[in-house]
């Protein structure tokens, strides 16, 4: 059961301890008919950009859910931000993939149409797209009470990926290259997070500081490998065997949550 709730407006009303603060509309009616939560039990209510109030619950009723506020918790941005490039796939593959990459910690992911992509998103499916991962990223972020909901960017194409790769570090999960994902020097990303310390970083930053690129079913077409490595991005291998497109992103990105001691 989901423990935590969005109210975006939730910095601007009172939220600090002793406070009451109350759902209404969806979030309300998915904690009362879906959770079940009544009164006296402990729920958070957060804004999805780092507020986070925590509390008994103290009225239930048809339209509101009130809580009195006894834990403030506001979570500056990440200071160093991953993202996920993830294929689109066939199924819901993509989609479990984004899900457990929230849920682990991604800050944002990037809808793909690769070159092998089954799934394809073309017209009015694009915007539709977009929303329903932003939906998957926002119920996951609620699973895994997380402050900040990731971002999902618009979907991209090889072209993009390439003027991705031409300003940031990124990482290529691809089964045939030489080096491990555990053998990538990632020093120069953590130095670079260490100049900014005490800066706060801005929180729509557009450009982030690693990218994980996964492809679809049938792997990263071979033109799109070289065109990539040729812009900057490094392809790496997670181990011997060959994993699904729905799981190699999340598998990467807790490497990477080590490697960089982000746990």
């Amino acid at each position: 059961m989901s423990s935590l709730y969005l109210r975006e407006d939730l910095r601007d009303t009172p939220h600090e301890v002793g406070d009451v603060v109350s759902l209404h509309g969806e979030e309300q009616k998915h904690a009362v008919k879906v959770n079940r939560i009544r009164v006296g039990e402990e729920t958070s209510i957060g804004d999805g950009r780092g507020l986070l109030v925590r509390g008994p619950v103290i009225a239930v009723s048809s339209t509101v859910l009130s809580i009195a506020v006894t834990h403030v918790l506001d979570v500056s941005v990440p200071e160093l931000s991953i993202w996920l490039v993830q294929a689109l796939a066939k199924g819901d593959r993509d989609e479990l993939a984004i899900q457990a990459a929230t849920e682990l910690g991604v800050d944002g992911v990037v809808p793909w149409a690769a070159e092998r992509s089954v799934s394809r998103w073309t017209g009015d499916k694009v915007a539709k797209g977009v929303e329903r991962w932003r939906t998957i990223v926002r119920e996951a972020t609620k699973q895994s009470i997380r402050a900040w909901v990731p971002e999902v960017a618009d979907l991209h194409t090889t072209k993009d990926l390439l003027a991705l790769a031409e300003s940031t570090k990124v990482l290529v999960l691809e089964p045939t290259a030489e080096l491990s994902l555990s053998g990538v020097d990632l020093s120069a990303i953590v130095q670079s997070d260490l100049a900014r310390e005490g800066v706060v970083r801005n929180p729509d930053q557009t450009v982030p500081d690693l990218v994980l690129v996964v492809g679809p079913e049938g792997g990263i077409a071979e033109r799109e490998l070289e065109d990539l490595t040729k812009a900057g991005a490094q392809p790496v291998k997670l181990g011997p065997g060959i994993l699904r497109t729905s799981s190699a992103g999340p598998a990467g990105l807790a490497a990477v949550n080590i490697l960089l001691k982000r746990w």
